[in-house]
């Protein structure tokens, strides 16, 4: 294109007028710089082009990147949304169940009392029902219940009785506190103990009687049964005679054996006409 175009304007000066050779080599060095000034051009509209394609490309790929962005944003404030309400609702049980459980341990509380006067009432009737069948007592009678005693009396019979305690009253001393306090275990070794160490003493028919009693508290009927015979046999002269006879009697009703239940009780009647183990057993043959 150089080469045309220097020929063609040679061809027109030479046309119209003389043309120096310094004139051609300056005309020829301009079109030479002007080629390179249009190619540069040309380049750097092809880079302009090509960057602004870049950058709609790079626009375009960020209004993407915000178009997903917006979108989680959406999902985490309906998330955020769920959660709150969630939160709350959560709050709102926990403090429901924070009142149902104060009423429920206001309840219990009044239901505790309520026990306590209850068991109360039926230690005092135990203690009475023990009296009447000439039991000795299960708990400690309180002062109210015990009769007034003489001052000097008072002060002097604990040292007494601590010099002449014997060693059999001690043993069935520590027995019958072990079955009022419910360790059957050990109650019925210690009245074995006295039994064993002590077989004439004046409290061997009570132990042998509070062996079957433990057994019976423990609904081992059976076994109750046969350590009441015990008593019978062994002590037959002896207090707790009526009152073996009647649990003897009882455990039978237990055990579903109302034929035996019945001879038991009717031969207590019989025997001891006269004894509260008897009113008791009249009772309980009109029930059988």
């Amino acid at each position: 294109m150089k080469s045309t175009i220097l020929i063609n304007v040679v061809w027109f000066l030479l046309l119209f007028g003389c043309v120096s050779q310094n004139e051609l080599t300056s005309l020829d060095t301009r079109i030479s710089e002007l080629e390179f000034r249009n190619a540069e051009a040309r380049k750097n509209s092809q880079l302009l082009k090509s960057g602004l394609e870049n950058r709609e490309g790079e626009e375009q790929a960020l209004r993407q990147q915000a178009a997903s962005l917006r979108a989680k944003m959406d999902t985490l404030n309906g998330e955020i949304r769920t959660l709150t309400g969630r939160i709350e609702e959560i709050e709102y049980q926990l403090k429901r169940q924070t009142q149902v459980d104060a009423e429920s341990v206001t309840a219990k509380e009044e239901q505790i009392g309520s026990l306590a006067k209850t068991a109360k009432s039926n230690d005092n009737r135990i203690y009475r029902i023990e009296q009447y069948l000439n039991f000795e007592p299960s708990k400690q009678v309180t002062p109210a219940e015990k009769p007034a005693e003489d001052a000097t009396a008072t002060a002097v019979a604990p040292a007494a009785e601590a010099k002449q305690e014997l060693p059999e009253d001690n043993i069935y001393r520590t027995a019958k506190l072990a079955f009022d306090q419910g360790d059957s275990g050990a109650a019925r070794k210690k009245f074995e103990e006295l039994i064993r160490r002590f077989p004439n003493s004046e409290r061997a028919d009570n132990a042998q009687f509070w062996i079957g009693e433990i057994y019976y508290r423990e609904k081992w009927y059976e076994k109750a049964i046969l350590e009441y015979q015990k008593v019978i046999e062994k002590y037959p002269k002896g207090n707790k005679v009526p009152a073996s006879l009647l649990k003897q009697g009882l455990a039978f009703s237990n055990l579903g054996d109302k034929s035996n239940s019945r001879l038991i009780l009717e031969e207590l009647i019989k025997k001891y006409p006269k004894s509260n183990e008897a009113k008791i057993a009249k009772d309980k043959v009109k029930d059988l």
